[in-house]
């Protein structure tokens, strides 16, 4: 698969062998932040849950679940 870049032009070229390399790699490490991300938006919505429950419970909350609380 050639990779193409536009110029600024218009017109659309094939990538070097060292772009293509230098893009995909760079692709790579956003699908990897963005999965970051979105693990940390789950567990933080997880704590969130668990924090309401225990407080509603009389329980005591761990930290990352005490963090989740807006005074």
């Amino acid at each position: 698969m050639t990779l193409l870049k536009n110029k600024a032009n218009g017109v659309q070229v094939a990538m070097t062998a060292e772009e293509e390399t230098a893009h995909l790699a760079h692709r790579e490490e956003l699908v990897a932040k963005i999965q970051v991300d979105a693990d940390a938006a789950t567990q933080r919505a997880t704590d969130k849950a668990n924090a309401k429950a225990k407080l509603i419970a009389g329980e005591a909350l761990t930290e990352a679940e005490a963090d989740t609380i807006v005074l």
